[in-house]
């Protein structure tokens, strides 16, 4: 089973309850996803390899530690996650970029697909799917399966929030995908929004409402 890591780190908890009043600009809204998106790319790539190469410095030669290579795939669920991606690139700029659009039936609550473009080499990349919200887990879970279909392997989930009813639906459905995490909230109300979460986080990133 894939792990869930929710980060605790005072930046990205500071940053994250300031997206959540609802008095925050569009401007500071945007902002500050793009923030947190840089803080939690941080962690997540912690586990990245490395290897010993050769160099120079002024001084003399010497051995460091480099990436192994930066083969790193970021692939956001349009509209909200595109929010999350400079963040990430300012961190990995030789990143690729995919995206996924999907959006939510308002009836049914279920994903449905109107875009998917990957890289050609997802197979050969480490994929971070991002996405602001992990409500009901099914636009996560079904991002995931194209890039799958498309032959994507080695994937994780980064989101800012996260109910706890969408964590057990991508879990069970990617047992082998790692979760990333801003903040796990308490549940979903009637609407299939998250309580207390921030609201509809493409809304607010774009004033669309």
């Amino acid at each position: 089973m894939g792990k869930v890591y929710v980060f605790d780190h005072p930046l990205i908890q500071h940053k994250t309850a300031m997206i959540r009043k609802k008095e925050t600009s569009v401007k500071d809204f945007r902002e500050l996803v793009k923030e947190i998106g840089m803080l939690m790319g941080y962690e997540a790539t912690r586990d990245l390899p490395l290897k010993e190469v050769d160099i120079e410095t002024p001084i003399c030669p010497t051995k460091v530690n480099m990436l192994k290579g930066e083969d790193i795939a970021i692939v956001p669920i349009l509209r909200a996650g595109l929010g999350l991606v400079d963040g990430m690139l300012a961190l990995v700029p030789n990143a690729k970029v995919g995206h996924i659009g999907l959006y939510r039936d308002p009836d049914t609550h279920m994903p449905v697909e109107y875009y998917c473009k990957m890289p050609n080499d997802v197979d050969k990349r480490k994929v971070f799917v991002v996405d602001p919200m992990l409500a009901t887990g099914g636009s996560a879970a079904a991002a995931i399966d194209f890039i799958k279909e498309r032959g994507g392997k080695d994937i994780v989930f980064m989101c800012l929030i996260a109910a706890p009813e969408g964590i057990e639906v991508l879990q069970k459905a990617h047992p082998d995908v790692d979760i990333y995490i801003a903040a796990k909230d308490e549940k979903l109300n009637e609407n299939a929004y998250i309580v207390p979460g921030l609201g509809d986080a493409g809304d607010r990133l774009y004033g669309t409402k």
